[in-house]
């Protein structure tokens, strides 16, 4: 599973419509993977930004390369691919998106 699969699903709360869309819930709208690209796109990433921080965690960022979370860091070539990093870090680490707290808190 790519960075953005794990990241849309667990962190986004969006379901697999089929093979090449998502679902988003919260909106309503489906989402064509070809569409989603927060390792290239600063406004995608600022999504993933945007439900972390509704989710408790503090956003913090160089402006160029680095991007954190909490204590949980991320670094790229660019921002968003920081942001997606630092993102990914969570899932990898933290037991609380991998549990139904999270989904508690997304409802």
């Amino acid at each position: 599973m790519k960075k953005t699969d794990a990241i849309a699903r667990r962190i986004l709360g969006w379901k697999l419509n089929r093979w090449d869309r998502w679902f988003d819930y919260e909106k309503g709208v489906f989402i064509n993977d070809s569409e989603f690209n927060p390792e290239q796109s600063l406004v995608h990433a600022m999504l993933i930004v945007e439900k972390l921080e509704k989710l408790g965690y503090s956003f913090s960022s160089n402006g160029v390369s680095d991007a954190a979370f909490n204590q949980y860091k991320g670094t790229g070539k660019n921002l968003p691919e920081a942001i997606i990093n630092a993102a990914y870090s969570i899932i990898e680490n933290d037991s609380v998106v991998a549990s139904a707290t999270l989904w508690r808190k997304l409802s």
